[in-house]
């Protein structure tokens, strides 16, 4: 039976954060921030299993609880220098089938929702290639050449990609296998390199990722107005 599996590659150090440790522990609302991708994961119903691919001398997984997540959550210290080399590592690492469906996410994106699990699973899972959630761009677009406007891009037909990412386990990891000399940024444009075209599946704004100080803000108004609701609730 084919199974859904989460992979997040979490051995980065996110350094346009400007801060000392990696920034997937940084704290939001008493805890790290990837415990919440963690958690969107392990409480979906749809997933059988989350692994966590961390750098080998990562210091600061062990120093916080996760027992809440059971058996479901796995760790792999098996982090490579890029998040291809991360998730390529992570897939030899796992138990998985060659036919599993394998979720990737950014450590990086706290405001994912099972909702937008479900979303991706049922319109991705009929397929034969794979998608992501995305979402079309709605900003001007401008190519600078130095600190000055080149030209203006045509945004039509132009979307921003999101995770999680969702493939066959073996397609992926021919994927990244594959690709001599290209360093891809996500797993969609190495499966493209194959020659297939992934499924684009619409998302909200809200699962952005935190690459700067001030989207570390912004995640944790969203996830404390969360908390505040399901505590009224």
């Amino acid at each position: 039976m084919t199974q859904y599996i989460g992979l997040i590659p979490a051995a980065g150090t996110g350094s346009r954060m400007g801060v000392d440790l990696p920034k997937q522990y940084l704290d939001i609302a008493g805890h790290p921030m990837i415990y919440y991708a963690v958690r969107a994961m392990a409480t979906s119903p749809l997933m059988a299993a989350v692994y966590v691919v961390l750098a080998a001398d990562d210091d600061w997984w062990d120093s916080y609880d996760w027992r809440e997540f059971g058996d479901k959550l796995h760790v792999l210290r098996c982090g490579g220098a890029t998040r291809a080399e991360s998730v390529s590592n992570g897939l030899a690492a796992m138990d998985a089938d060659m036919q599993d469906w394998v979720l990737v996410h950014d450590a990086a994106r706290p405001c994912l929702t099972t909702e937008l699990i479900a979303r991706l699973v049922a319109a991705v899972g009929n397929t034969e290639i794979g998608g992501l959630l995305a979402i079309p761009v709605a900003d001007t677009l401008k190519r600078a050449s130095g600190a000055h406007v080149a030209q203006t891009e045509s945004r039509d037909g132009l979307w921003q990609a999101q995770t999680p990412q969702m493939f066959r386990h073996g397609l992926l990891q021919q994927a990244l296998k594959t690709n001599s000399g290209f360093v891809p940024t996500d797993e969609a444009s190495a499966v493209e390199v194959l020659g297939y075209a992934p499924l684009l599946v619409a998302a909200d704004s809200s699962n952005f990722k935190v690459t700067y100080p001030n989207d570390l803000r912004m995640a944790r108004l969203i996830l404390e107005q969360a908390i505040l609701e399901q505590t009224n609730d």
